[in-house]
Formats: C-alpha cells, structure tokens, sequence
C-alpha cells in the first residue's frame, strides 16, 4: 500500500509541538527533579490531590527517551536513563495492571537502543508480572480495583504480556493473553465499536455479570478514554500476533471513535453524557491520534488505512494549537491543556495529564518518521502477515527525516 509523504504543515507544526514539548519537560524536571506528576492542578504538577492509582511513572521518562532519539541529545539520554532507573523493582509489582505503561515507554526504548540483554529482562519480568494478573475461570486479567474487576486500560498494557511471551518462547502466558484479550472483546467492545470501561465478573463461577464504569457516565455509555486506549491496544495486538480478530475490533472502536468526534477529533470525557462538565478531554484525542497512526499502518486496505492516518492527522492539527497546546503561556506546566484524569472524582478535570502529553508527543514522533518503523524499532517484530506497510518508501522517509531536521 502506497503512502502520501507526510504533509508539510504537518511536519512543521510536529517539529514546533516538539519543541514546546521539550521546554515544558525541561522546566518541570528542571524545577522539580525525580518527581512524578499524574496531572496539574490549575497547571501545576506538584500538588496535595489524590492520585487513585500508581500508572503513571513511566510516561515522564517515556517523553525524555524520544526527545533524545529524536535529537541525539546527551543531556535528554542521561535524564531518559535516569529516570527509568527509578522504576526498577516495579517489574514484580502485582498491585497494578499498567506495567506496559510504566516500561514500554522506558526500559523497552532503552533496550531498542542498546541490545542490552539485562535491560530486556526487566520488560519480560514486567510482562510475566503482568499475566499473574489472569483469573482463570473469568479468563481476564484482573484491574488493580478490585479481583472481580477488568478495565479496557488492559487492553493498552497487554503489548508487553505479547512481548514477554515471545521472549520467553512461553506458550502459556500466550495463551493467557490471547484469552484475556478475547475475552474483553466479547465482553467490553460492544457491536456498534463503542467499549465499556468496566466488566464485572463472578468470582466463584467466572461468569460474566454486567458492564461498569469508574470514569464515564454511566455504565452502557461510552468513555472516550477508554474508547482510544481499546482502538490503539487491539491494534497493537494485531501488531504482535496477525489474528485479524484483533485488526477487525481495532477497525470498529476506531471507526466508532470517529463518527461519534466528527471533523474535530477532540471529544468529551463521554459521548454520551448530556451536559459534559468541560467540552473535551485532550488526552483522549492524543492517544487515538497515535493509535490511529499505527492502525493506517496496519490495515490491508489502502482506502480505509488513508482515512485513518488523515483523521489522525486533523486530531493533531487542533491539539498542536492553542487553546490546547500550551505554547502560549509559559506559567502552565503541562504541554497539552484540556485533559481529564477522573471527573467522577473530580481529580485532573480540565488540566494537564501525564499520558496525554506522552501520547501526544509519540504520536508527534510518528509524524516525523516512519510509523511502522517506530513499533518495529519499539517490540523488534516484522510486519504481520498478509499487510503492507503505509510509511512510504525509504526513500520518502529520508526527505521527511532531513525536511524535519531543517
């Protein structure tokens, strides 16, 4: 399948965001060092409120470890290493379901750079973690909430399960994340694409009992948040495995994704919800926008691959401006405004969220280079059988390399 070369306002306004994206990290590890925000209170990282849950550390890092690929930036790399140094031992934490969050921004980055043996360790020792998680007669992984609880964040963090696996040639902890991911397509992707946040389970017989929410507005509404995280985690396991189950589920929640955010493709925190308390969740928008960039890479049809990679492109043109980004005000901490953490709880609402500023800086990435290449370079897989790359020929990726790097 043919790709057009990125657009130019595209790279431009990429190569500017980065920018922006830089400076706002370097003031706040500058200013605060070591620290690790979850979201901004009036802008501000630091403050007294509730976190909820520990799934965040790893996108600080993330963000650095980029900034340094992308520049070849000493300074960037030894703040990258830094920072995902302080994340060792949460490999064997059994307390979350987010360990692909905390070491496939970091500790897998740092090993696509260096080989080291003793750095990938550390990924397959968070992925088998990760599968400990698995309740056998619900045939799902457990969320951190509660033992009859799984959430569709899963499905972002089931990569590095696949990853592991491979790694470790083990067929059982394969198993065990193939029918977790099933199972959340049965039982949380519904038929018209949309995705529940929540699945309730029994515990003594494993039965499936009904769908919830933690974030959204009610349980049979749709979440945007977790909307994204289901279109760019099923595309990725398409990425790892080829099952076209996978592909066919990533298709419908991104296709659902657009109809419901039409042309501007920043939603609210539900879609459903009559009165949303802010009009959009940015975070939302950045996470299908770089989910929407893999899936263009992936899709067999060129047409539908095309329409994905463009609407991931007009998402990224109103996140790159104000009033999102925050290039025009240097008091406001975070790189991207507008996000929600959990409005139930009212914690984040309206601010700057960690995972919204990575994803959108990854996507941004992707923007500048090849985005296939970035998930080969990032998990060490091939393409999947029976797919054509959509990042354009060697040749087109070196003019978009050196037209970003002007």
């Amino acid at each position: 399948m043919t790709l057009r070369t990125v657009p130019d306002d595209v790279r431009d306004m990429a190569a500017r965001a980065l920018d922006v994206a830089q400076e706002k990290v370097d003031a706040l590890v500058t200013r605060d060092p070591d620290y690790f925000p979850l979201y901004t209170e009036c802008g501000k990282w630091r403050h007294g409120k509730e976190a909820w849950t520990n799934w965040c550390e790893g996108f600080l890092g993330g963000q650095m470890w980029i900034f340094a690929e992308r520049t070849g930036s000493a300074d960037w790399r030894a703040r990258a290493e830094n920072y995902s140094l302080k994340l060792k031992g949460r490999e064997h934490d059994r307390q979350v379901h987010d360990l692909g969050f905390t070491f496939w921004p970091t500790w897998r980055r740092w090993h696509t750079l260096t080989g080291r043996d003793d750095l990938d360790d550390v990924v397959v020792r968070a992925g088998r973690t990760m599968g400990l998680r698995f309740d056998e007669k619900a045939g799902l992984l457990r969320s951190f909430l509660a033992p009859d609880s799984t959430f569709i964040d899963i499905m972002m963090n089931v990569g590095i399960i696949f990853y592991a696996a491979e790694r470790a040639d083990d067929a059982e902890l394969r198993r065990i994340v193939d029918t977790h991911c099933l199972s959340t397509r049965r039982y949380l992707v519904r038929g018209d694409g949309s995705t529940a946040h929540e699945g309730i389970f029994d515990l003594e017989s494993g039965a499936f009992l009904r769908q919830s929410t933690q974030q959204g507005w009610r349980s049979d509404s749709s979440w945007a948040r977790g909307q994204a995280w289901a279109l760019y985690g099923f595309g990725t396991c398409y990425a790892f495995t080829g099952e076209p189950r996978y592909l066919d589920t990533a298709m419908h929640c991104a296709d659902y994704y657009i109809e419901r955010t039409g042309a501007g493709g920043i939603p609210p925190n539900d879609w459903d919800e009559p009165d949303p308390v802010v009009a959009y969740e940015s975070s939302a928008a950045a996470i299908a926008a770089s989910g929407l960039l893999q899936l263009a890479a992936l899709v067999p049809d060129s047409t539908r691959g095309t329409g994905y990679r463009d609407y991931a492109f007009a998402v990224l043109r109103g996140l790159c401006e104000p009033p999102f980004l925050a290039s025009d005000d240097p008091a406001w901490e975070g790189v991207l405004r507008h996000g929600s953490y959990h409005e139930a709880k009212g914690l984040g609402v309206d601010e700057s969220v960690m995972w919204g500023d990575y994803f959108f800086v990854e996507a941004l990435d992707k923007c500048l280079g090849g985005v296939w290449e970035s998930f080969q370079r990032e998990s060490g897989r091939q393409l999947p059988a029976g797919t054509t790359t959509t990042s354009g020929s060697g040749r087109e990726r070196k003019e978009e390399e050196c037209h970003a790097s002007r």
